[in-house]
């Protein structure tokens, strides 16, 4: 009996401290303000303050992975894909927000700069009436960050299409981002917290 219990208490133990190794790294934060211009109906601009938690990155080899996949299939089969990942979350104003599904951080100009995908909140509304924007599954996300004071800028995208674009006459091939409305949104006054990506 106290073997059990001792085993018992040991087992415990090193679960508590995995999931706090597991748990307990701290994200990278970006925080400021989205100003998102309307498009279709709703013509409308939003500013709303934003959070974007970062807790893992994607590889290069899922990013491959999912560029083949994207080349392949599509963008339906790139959501299949990578919808089951947690990198974080994305959120406007005081919502719970998004799940982020692909995060890539890469240096551009001196700056730092961060690609989040996630699979955006599609309405019951666009959905039961088949509007045009359910061809736009996807919300995405570009900061770019002065790594010495951690403040930067960015653009949102809350309805993506993405779509991979062979070249031509032996150029790069391209992944396209579309956006559903007229004008990218602006993230304004960002501030990096937390530790370098």
């Amino acid at each position: 009996m106290k073997r059990k219990s001792l085993s018992t208490i040991i087992g415990f133990g090193i679960l508590v401290l995995t999931a706090g190794l597991a748990f307990g790294q701290a994200p990278t934060t970006f925080t400021g303000t989205a100003v998102i211009y309307g498009s279709g109906f709703n013509t409308r601009t939003i500013t709303r303050t934003f959070t974007l938690d970062i807790r893992g990155k994607t590889s290069k080899a899922e990013a491959e992975r999912y560029l083949t996949t994207l080349q392949n299939g599509g963008q339906d089969a790139l959501l299949d894909a990578i919808r089951k990942n947690d990198l974080g979350r994305f959120s406007l104003g005081g919502s719970l927000g998004r799940q982020l599904n692909a995060v890539v951080v890469d240096q551009h100009d001196g700056k730092t700069r961060v690609r989040a995908v996630f699979e955006r909140w599609i309405g019951f509304g666009e959905l039961r009436y088949g509007y045009r924007s359910i061809d736009y599954p996807f919300g995405y996300v570009e900061i770019l960050i002065d790594p010495a004071t951690g403040k930067g800028s960015g653009t949102i995208i809350p309805a993506a299409q993405i779509r991979f674009k062979k070249a031509k006459d032996g150029g790069n091939d391209t992944v396209a981002i579309e956006d559903f409305g007229v004008f990218p949104g602006r993230l304004m006054g960002v501030i990096m917290r937390g530790p370098q990506l």
